[in-house]
């Protein structure tokens, strides 16, 4: 899932600490650093991008990966949307601001899902760098609602979403939102 890189309208909580432009700029270079990093012939990257029209349209992102549009709403209906659109494959949607993550937490978290129902990568923060679903359409009621975002309880709320299923958990890795996290990152923390 990636958002247009525009000052002010990505990583704005870092923003507030290095400045809008240098969020922007350090969204997009991660971001496509991840792409880059994650391409395998294994699997599929297919791009949800926000906003839908202009994200569609980008020339930021590579034009040879397909794209598609988030939607409207918080993240978890978001996120529900990306992953009914991708039934009946196995999928994992991943944020673009995980500076740690590799292909093998891709090739992890798909192995989970040939014995379990989802899977999750934990965050530092409580909340979730990487969540799967064996049988994305198959979505249990209320999944990803109530859920709240940008809190150290998002990953909790987001498994009591699904207390049906059954959850592989991953690696916990390090997302960045703030210039301690960037701080942290870089070993000057």
């Amino acid at each position: 899932m990636v958002k247009e890189p525009h000052p002010g309208r990505v990583k704005t909580r870092l923003g507030c600490d290095i400045g809008m432009v240098h969020a922007a700029w350090w969204f997009r270079h991660q971001a496509l650093g991840t792409i880059r990093r994650l391409r395998d012939p294994r699997w599929d990257i297919v791009l949800a991008v926000s906003p839908d029209h202009e994200g569609l349209l980008s020339r930021v992102w590579p034009a040879d990966l397909i794209k598609i549009p988030q939607g409207h709403g918080d993240l978890g209906a978001r996120m529900t949307r990306v992953l009914r659109a991708s039934a009946p494959h196995p999928t994992c949607v991943i944020g673009a601001d995980i500076p740690g993550l590799q292909k093998c937490h891709i090739r992890q978290a798909f192995a989970g899902l040939g014995s379990y129902s989802g899977v999750i990568g934990p965050a530092t923060d409580g909340g979730y760098w990487l969540i799967g679903m064996r049988h994305p359409a198959q979505q249990p009621s209320g999944f990803l609602t109530s859920v709240r975002w940008s809190t150290r309880w998002a990953r909790e709320d987001t498994l009591n979403s699904a207390k049906d299923m059954n959850w592989a958990e991953l690696e916990t890795l390090s997302d960045v939102d703030d210039l301690t996290d960037l701080r942290r990152l870089s070993g000057r923390g």
